[in-house]
This record gives structure tokens, C-alpha cells and sequence, in this order.
């Protein structure tokens, strides 16, 4: 790769006019750097052309810089020193898989049902720790989004520019939760089709693939219910029959309510929770992860 400064002046270029400017030689410039003298005759003399001025004295026993020369090594020699140190740590950063990874869990039960991966990445790298954060019920990618955390683990299917899906790490089924005092919670099972006949919360979750435009699957409209900002507000709306959620399975576990019934959906596509994170922050320590994820996921 090649990065250009002003005037045409090459990152190239001014290795091989600091490699000179250390080894005062022609020959050992060249050798070190593995081109020809030539190539360093010529680069020097492009240099000075440029800037106006000779930078080494040349004579048949020796090579010296000039005043301008010294110059230019000293104001060179720090600024180039702190982008490769830059660009070391980047492909550092990159390549490691030491440090911390954030994950995000939209559901934090999902935590508890996939901690087989979460031990099974920290067996297989002791150096890197996991830092487990719950995301925001009602924007579960703003952590992912502002760099907080470096994947999500979130209901699929999803459909978010500059963010990668990677494995699904966990499938259950989907239940409606309606309130105790509902008719349904007196059924065996509801079907999609039901929705139709009651408000219905889409809370935070992104689509589960019936419910994009909110109808049911033969296109009867469902009524939408209001936005809710947290999972207990969402439970109390149920709980008060403002109306009913899909949710996913482990609720019924995790959030036990006696003013709350868990109904099956006889006919719903199950509920998957996958992985994602954004396109451009994919390092090391990431694609052990997902790499484990995908081995979890197939075990």
C-alpha cells in the first residue's frame, strides 16, 4: 500500500531519505531497504527537486547531510516514528485476542442459556476476559453502535446496515404472554391468526418474521399496541390487559408472574438468537468468539 503526503511525496520516499539520512551510504541504504542504489539516487534527488534545496552533500569519500537535510530528518524522524507506532497497534488490535470483549445480551436470560460458550471461550482463551452487558430494551444496538461492547446477541432475523450477522447460538420457541384473566390463557395452544383479536405489544424486538407490517399470516391486521420502554413495563402493561406479546420461550422461566400466562404458539417460526456486530470492528478476540460460537451452535 502506498500513502502519499503533499507535493506527491511518498510514505517510500521518506524511509529511504531517513534510512540515508542514518547511514550516510548509498550502498547500505539500498541493502537494507532491498532496492537499487538507483532507486535511491533517484528518490533523493525527486526530494530535493521538491523542496528546492540540496539535502546531502555528496562527495567521492563521503555523504553528509545539510543544514535543510538535518532539518528534515529531525522534524521527520518523530512524526514517522508515531504513525507506524499507530499502525502497529492497530494491526495489534486487530490480530490479538488478549483485553476484554463486550457482549450484549437484548434478552439477559440468553447469558444464563448460552453459558456453555461463554466457559468454552474463556477455556480456550484464559487471556481474554468477558464482560457481559445487558442491551437497551428499547434500542438493543446502541452499545454495539457507540463501540461499547463488541458483539450482541440478539433475536434474529435482523436487517441493520454496517452490522455483520454471524451464528445462531440459541433456538426456543415462541409463547404468547397474556394476562392471567385472558381468554386465551385458558387454551392449550393460540395460533398466529389469533393476534388479530387483541392489542398486540411488538415490543423491542426486532421482527420474527410475521409481524413486519403487522398482520397475520393470511393478512388480517393486527392491533398495535403502545411502545414500551422496559421488559417490566411491558409485563405490567400485560399483566393490566392492555394487551398481549410474543415472546420467546424462556420467559416463562425467567419472568414468572401469577397474573401472567404463557400460551404456545402452535404455529410460530421459533425464536433464534444470534450473533452481530458492526462490519468495520471485527478483531482477533472477536473471531475466536464467533468461531466458538459457531462450534457451540453445532455441538
Amino acid at each position: 500500500m502506498s500513502y502519499r503526503w503533499g507535493s506527491g511525496v511518498e510514505r517510500r520516499d521518506l524511509e529511504i531519505f531517513l534510512t540515508l539520512a542514518a547511514q550516510l551510504h548509498f550502498g547500505r541504504t539500498a541493502d537494507e531497504l532491498h532496492v537499487s542504489q538507483a532507486r535511491v539516487s533517484q528518490t533523493i534527488k525527486k526530494l530535493e527537486r521538491q523542496i528546492g534545496a540540496p539535502l546531502f552533500e555528496r562527495t567521492s569519500r563521503c555523504v553528509e547531510l545539510t543544514p535543510i537535510g538535518r532539518r528534515l530528518r529531525d522534524d521527520l524522524e518523530p512524526a514517522v516514528r508515531r504513525i507506524q507506532e499507530g499502525i502497529d497497534r492497530a494491526v495489534t488490535a486487530a490480530r490479538g485476542v488478549g483485553g476484554v470483549l463486550g457482549v450484549a445480551f437484548q434478552a439477559p436470560p440468553v447469558a444464563d442459556l448460552v453459558s456453555g460458550l461463554l466457559e468454552e471461550f474463556s477455556d480456550r482463551l484464559p487471556d481474554c476476559a468477558v464482560q457481559v452487558r445487558e442491551a437497551d430494551f428499547a434500542d438493543p444496538f446502541a452499545l454495539l453502535r457507540d463501540g461499547e461492547v463488541d458483539v450482541l446477541a440478539t433475536l434474529f432475523p435482523i436487517d441493520e446496515p454496517g452490522l455483520t450477522t454471524g451464528p445462531v447460538v440459541f433456538t426456543e420457541p415462541l409463547v404468547l404472554a397474556v394476562s392471567a384473566r385472558h381468554p386465551f390463557a385458558r387454551k392449550k395452544s393460540v395460533s398466529l391468526e389469533d393476534l388479530a383479536r387483541d392489542t398486540v405489544f411488538r415490543a423491542a424486538w426486532p421482527s420474527t418474521g410475521w409481524d413486519d407490517s403487522f398482520r397475520t399470516p393470511k393478512g388480517s391486521p393486527v392491533p398495535r399496541g403502545r411502545a414500551v420502554a422496559t421488559v417490566q413495563e411491558l409485563f405490567a402493561a400485560i399483566s393490566a390487559s392492555e394487551g398481549v406479546c410474543p415472546v420467546a420461550a424462556h420467559a416463562a422461566d425467567y419472568f414468572a408472574r401469577p397474573n401472567i400466562v404463557y400460551v404456545p404458539i402452535r404455529d410460530a417460526p421459533p425464536a433464534e438468537w444470534g450473533l452481530v456486530w458492526r462490519t468495520a470492528g471485527e478483531t482477533g478476540r472477536l473471531r475466536a468468539f464467533v468461531e466458538a460460537a459457531r462450534e457451540f451452535a453445532r455441538g
